[in-house]
Parts: C-alpha cells; structure tokens; sequence
C-alpha cells in the first residue's frame, strides 16, 4: 500500500518549506562548557534541519521561511543555508550594533559516558520571535506550488505572534494541496518564558495550530503535555514498546479527525554514548515499527529532526508507510554518528541502512 500523501511533483516550485527560527549553537564537544576553550558552531533550528537535510541527502527542493538580522552572524547562517542547497525567504531586521535584535544561540554540550548533555539558551530580543501574520506574503512565496510545508512547537514557543503565523501559513499552504506536518517538540523552559501557566499555554496554542495538520510528530508525552491528550493506562518494561503510543491514537483521531498520521522516534538511553533506537508510525488506521538498533552516538542533536526528513521524504516518494518509517529510522540513527544538527549522510546509505546493512567497512 503506498501513501495516500503523495502530491504530485511536476507543476511546483517546491518539494518542501518549512516555517521556524534559525539559531547558531555553540558546542564544547564533551567538555564541560565551565571548561571549555574552544566551541564548535553549529546553524541549526528544528524546522530549518528538515529543509537541509531533505535537501543535502534527498535531493528535495526546499526553502526555510525564517527571520534573518543583517549582522555577521547572520551572514554565517545565510552562508550555510546556501551550502545545504536550502531556498530562502526571509524577513529581514537591522542589528543595533549593540541589542539586537540577534540570532539566538543554543549552548549544548555532547556530555560522555554517565554524564549527560547539557542544553540551555540566550534568545533574548530574538529576532524571529518578532515575526508575525503579516511578515510574509504567502500567495508570493508559494507562488508555484509546494508539496510539503512544515513548522514546529519550537518555533511557536518564541512569542505570542508566532502561531498565528503558523496557522496562516498552514492555510495558505492547504489551500494549494500542499500536505502540512508540525513537530510538536514540547519544550517546558520555552513555554515557561512566554507564560505564567506555561503547560496549559502550549496545550492551549498548540491544539489551535494541530487542527490543520495532517502529519504530526511527537510522542506519548509530547501528546501528553503538549495536547492535554490522555491515553489508557499502559504499563511497559520495555521503553521501546510502542504499546502506549498506540493506545493513544484513538484518542488523537477524536480529537483530531484531519490527521492522517503520527510518528515518532523511540529510544532508551543507556548512556549519553549509547541508545537502543527504533521508531513508530501510525498511518492509515495501522502501526508500524521500525527494526531495534544499538547506536553509538558521537552527536545526539539534530536526530528526531534526521527522522522527521527521512519519513517526509518517503512520504513523498510515494512509498508504503513501512518503508517510509524506516527510511525515516535509517537516516536519524545515522545522523547521530555526525558532528552538528544537519546531515552529512548520502542517499544510498540511508537506503542501505533501512534494507538491512551494516557498518561493516566499504572497500
């Protein structure tokens, strides 16, 4: 059975767009950042990893609508949002030389073995927290035709004018045909610096915007959480039982009837170096998992986001929903391995991994 997602490619100007901020995180490696004398920087954002990576490793066409401040850190992302191969569309802001508004920075350490990476932010005067309804001319920018169009909780925890614009960009993207995902990334700390109730804020905002998605990613307590959603009791030993996000799915449907299909990622962290990783789909009335691995991390970062590009991407191609999840599992155990947010991955070896490969060397 192949997906009843497909939109057609021919006729469109895009393959996928995403709506979201793009952010710089700085990283020490494994070395505490109170000890730390050199940082990696990484362009990342949750939104902005689909696009590069549908991109880089799917040979997708796809465009990030994001803010952008004329600085120098802003030309550092812009120079990579180019490399990625990833279209544009940005609203523009003048840097004071002294406030902002800036790019935020995401601090996050790799931690090692026990100790577990530490993650904390500066998105003070953000500038896409500025955006609004009206930063973008959606009947110009999808002009064309788009396939896919995607945004994430994330992005709608920046300030209380930023789902609005989501909800906008769904419908004018809906009206096109175009099939619309949301990651629901229920982030607390996000949530609790924009609202004095922060729990019932996000299930407030993201319910509105959840209404028009077709595809959603999140897991038990992201639906949980990030929802207000409540599943049946469900006791499990095993953390990659897909038992409970399951019995959540009829509840996501009632409250929900325009979604077509819930994913997530499924991991059981043994260390900061080693997860047992699988994933989950929900599509069409039918589960589907993914194979169980053991992945040696070197980069945790980024990979729900390699997951989310690798499904999309199969969605798109048309292929059945089990295929689709493990094109999806293949690509976000594989991002793990690399430095950075984004994909260093190739095509063939996404599809190699999802058929059944190994690490064994390549001569």
């Amino acid at each position: 059975m192949t997906s009843s997602l497909v939109v057609p490619k021919d006729g469109t100007k895009l393959d996928f767009l995403s709506l979201g901020a793009l952010v710089v995180r700085l990283d020490p490696g494994i070395i505490p950042f109170e000890y730390a004398q050199d940082l990696a920087l990484h362009v990342s954002g949750g939104e902005y990893n689909v696009a590069a990576n549908l991109s880089r490793a799917f040979g997708q066409r796809t465009g990030i609508a994001s803010a952008m401040v004329d600085y120098p850190i802003g030309l550092k992302i812009e120079s990579e949002v180019r490399r990625m191969g990833v279209q544009a569309f940005y609203k523009r802001f003048a840097h004071d030389g002294v406030r902002g508004p800036n790019m935020a920075q995401v601090y996050s350490d790799r931690g090692q073995g026990l100790r577990a990476p530490v993650v904390f932010y500066n998105r003070s005067n953000e500038a896409a927290s500025l955006l609004d309804e009206n930063s973008f001319d959606w009947d110009v920018l999808l002009n064309g035709g788009v396939r896919w169009f995607h945004s994430g909780g994330i992005f709608a925890a920046l300030s209380p004018s930023n789902p609005a614009l989501i909800i906008k960009a769904m419908t004018k993207a809906k009206e096109q045909g175009a099939v619309i995902s949301f990651d629901l990334n229920y982030r607390e700390k996000l949530w609790k610096s924009i609202a004095a109730d922060p729990q019932a804020e996000a299930q407030r905002v993201l319910s509105e915007i959840v209404e028009h998605v077709d595809v959603l990613i999140g897991n038990e307590e992201d639906l949980q959480m990030g929802l207000g959603l409540k599943g049946p009791e469900v006791h499990k030993a095993d953390k990659l039982d897909p038992s409970a996000f399951y019995a959540m799915m009829e509840t996501v449907s009632d409250r929900f009837p325009a979604i077509k299909a819930v994913a997530t990622t499924m991991r059981e962290v043994k260390s900061t170096n080693r997860h047992s990783w699988s994933a989950v789909l929900y599509m069409q009335g039918k589960g589907y998992q993914a194979p169980r691995c053991e992945l040696d991390v070197y980069d945790r970062v980024g990979g729900g986001d390699g997951f989310a590009s690798g499904l999309i991407y199969g969605l798109l191609e048309g292929k059945d929903p089990e295929e689709a999840l493990r094109l999806g599992w293949a690509h976000g155990a594989l991002l793990t391995s690399y430095p950075g947010d984004t994909t260093m991955a190739t095509l063939p070896a996404v599809q190699a991994l999802a058929q059944g490969g190994s690490a064994r060397i390549q001569r």
